[in-house]
């Protein structure tokens, strides 16, 4: 399969509710085009075309946001490098692709360089970098076993969340919230610390594109009495 056959079977799959919905964004599109096909329906075409990471480079390559999904669904986590990272983090449409590019289970956070890639962005003067660095951190929160950070890293970047969060555009501050709420769930210690910035940072609000969502109120994740049990279990 090449990049061709892929744009040919997204053009099969094309939404047209979806590509209206494209049209309306305006500048917001940043001179790409898109069949309007949701990121649910881009994941299960994802796994069919399977791991490619030369395919993800000419998928990436075209000005179609769809096939731009898929080039992040479908590349191959050892192949990819910090130069194509840093290359591509330019290239997100204004940020509209960080949310795949570096959390929700992002290809790039199974790459090899993903923690120190987080801790450089999340210091970066740009803040789609911020935002794609604190992404990854949210699926560094998620790791198990040796590969994971020991809980004084993770307590690092909640006091600097507390510090920065403040001052954050509404993307980044979205990010840093899903990473505090990723790390208080790790243990008893990291939760205390983590609720205890969530309560004075408050619901973070935050456009939708639908326009009728709540606020994200990280520190009502936290207090869960679900996960406020496990923890107990756990003793950590």
């Amino acid at each position: 399969m090449n990049e061709h056959d892929v744009l040919e079977r997204l053009e099969a799959e094309r939404n047209e509710r979806g590509m209206q919905h494209w049209e309306k964004l305006g500048e917001g599109r940043a001179g790409l085009r898109s069949f309007g096909i949701g990121l649910t329906q881009l994941r299960k075409l994802a796994k069919e075309f399977g791991r490619d990471h030369a395919l993800a480079e000419a998928l990436w390559a075209t000005d179609v946001y769809d096939a731009r999904v898929i080039a992040l669904l479908i590349d191959e986590p050892k192949k990819i490098t910090r130069e194509q990272a840093e290359r591509q983090v330019e290239q997100l449409a204004g940020g509209m692709l960080a949310h795949v590019f570096a959390s929700c289970d992002a290809t790039l956070a199974k790459a090899p360089f993903a923690l120190e890639l987080a801790d450089d962005w999340v210091r970066s003067d740009d803040p789609v970098r911020r935002d794609c660095g604190y992404g990854l951190l949210y699926e560094a929160s998620k790791w198990k076993g040796k590969k994971a950070p020991e809980d004084a890293y993770f307590l690092d970047h909640i006091e600097r969340i507390d510090r920065a969060i403040d001052d954050e555009p509404e993307n980044v501050r979205m990010s840093m919230g899903t990473a505090l709420m990723g790390i208080g769930k790790r243990s008893k210690a990291l939760n205390s610390a983590a609720l205890k910035v969530a309560r004075r940072v408050g619901p973070i609000e935050f456009t939708s594109a639908s326009g009728n969502c709540d606020p994200f109120d990280v520190a009502r994740h936290l207090s869960a009495e679900p996960l406020q049990k496990k923890l107990a279990r756990q003793g950590g």
